[in-house]
């Protein structure tokens, strides 16, 4: 059966798990705050999705099968100079200080349709100010011009120049690697990509936005070079199945973890943290040694950069871009501006304009 975003119950889905993932977020946010483990905040957020997706569609379908839904990216609590994927085991004991900046990813879905999130807060209620404002604020400006350029029909030629532009005015860079991706049922990341940043390694080619699209919009701002690296590949906690690759695992032991990955994770990223065979960690080894899992390293800028992470999901529609997944920006005070007035008047468009009630005769 072919599922189309024009069919109601599918908007419905996306939305349901969109209130998922806006409801963790929150979740989460509870537990942001001075001395408190950094992974009881990512369990938080994890078992939240777990929760909220489990109100709905519980009935078997005529074949007997269930709806299938839960976490579609594990949550992930990355501070400071960390940019992204950290997600870190059970036992350990890193806490958020006061005045970190503190950047919260995470997905749910529902039958398969996925919805995603990320924002940046900063730990401790004070005003943010100085460089930490000024990523916040790029980021938060280049979401809302570029979510604004992606209708039917438009290219994402100019997209990147764009963003680029935008980190430019606020002193800061763009983060390579990061990009924009269409989705689908049971597909987080499409083959359709909006590339924020080009550089030798990555490049894409334009694309034409279509009605009825679903896109996670991704941005990443840094004060440093904008060029995160992997520091220790043990951090690394999230995966994801690779669906085309097939090979014989020599150990029991790996065996056993990627038959349970295979059952409960054939297609959304996991965290290891939610496996529950034993040698999880040598079970893993063993997979991406064999190419059998994605991993997602956890990458850092240098010691004392500012970064900021935004991310919404967003349905492409006749009457305006829904946006249904939200970041809820941290109020900050920033000395920067826009150089292209312009922009301006681009954000303070409305999304999706109000119909105008017709006059009865």
């Amino acid at each position: 059966m072919v599922f189309r975003l024009e069919q109601p119950d599918v908007v419905t889905k996306y939305k349901i798990a969109a209130d998922c993932v806006n409801a963790a977020t929150r979740a989460v946010l509870e537990k942001c705050i001075a001395g408190a483990k950094i992974v009881d905040a990512c369990a938080a957020g994890d078992a939240s999705i777990e929760r909220e997706t489990g109100k709905y569609y519980n009935k078997k379908d005529k074949d007997g099968n269930k709806v299938e839904k839960g976490v579609a990216f594990p949550t992930c609590v990355s501070v400071n100079n960390c940019v992204c994927h950290n997600s870190p085991g059970a036992g350990d004991e890193k806490t958020f200080q006061d005045g970190d900046a503190v950047k919260i990813d995470l997905g749910a879905h529902v039958d398969g349709y996925v919805a995603t999130c990320a924002r940046t807060i900063v730990i401790g209620g004070q005003k943010v100010t100085g460089a930490q404002a000024d990523v916040m604020k790029a980021a938060e400006l280049a979401s809302e011009i570029v979510i604004r350029k992606l209708r039917p029909g438009d290219s994402t030629a100019e997209i990147g120049a764009t963003i680029e532009s935008v980190a430019k005015d606020f002193g800061v860079s763009v983060v390579e690697g990061v990009v924009t991706h269409n989705m689908k049922r049971f597909i987080i990341d499409g083959n359709k990509v909006i590339l924020n940043k080009s550089s030798p390694e990555m490049k894409a080619d334009p694309e034409e936005i279509e009605m009825y699209e679903v896109y996670a919009l991704d941005i990443v701002m840094s004060t440093g070079e904008g060029k995160p690296k992997q520091r220790d590949e043990k951090e690394t906690k999230v995966y994801k199945r690779a669906i085309e690759k097939n090979y014989q695992l020599k150990m029991a032991g790996s065996r056993a973890v990627f038959s349970e990955i295979s059952k409960r994770f054939p297609t959304m990223p996991f965290t290891a943290r939610a496996l529950q065979e034993k040698r999880v960690n040598f079970g893993l080894v063993e997979c991406c040694n064999h190419g059998l899992l994605h991993p997602y390293p956890v990458l850092y800028e240098k010691d004392g950069d500012a970064v900021a992470h935004v991310k919404c999901t967003f349905l492409v529609l006749k009457n305006g871009n829904d946006r249904i997944t939200t970041f809820e920006p941290q109020e900050v005070e920033s000395d920067k501006k826009l150089s292209d007035e312009s922009l301006y008047e681009l954000i303070a468009t409305e999304l999706k304009p109000k119909k105008v009630k017709k006059n009865k005769k």
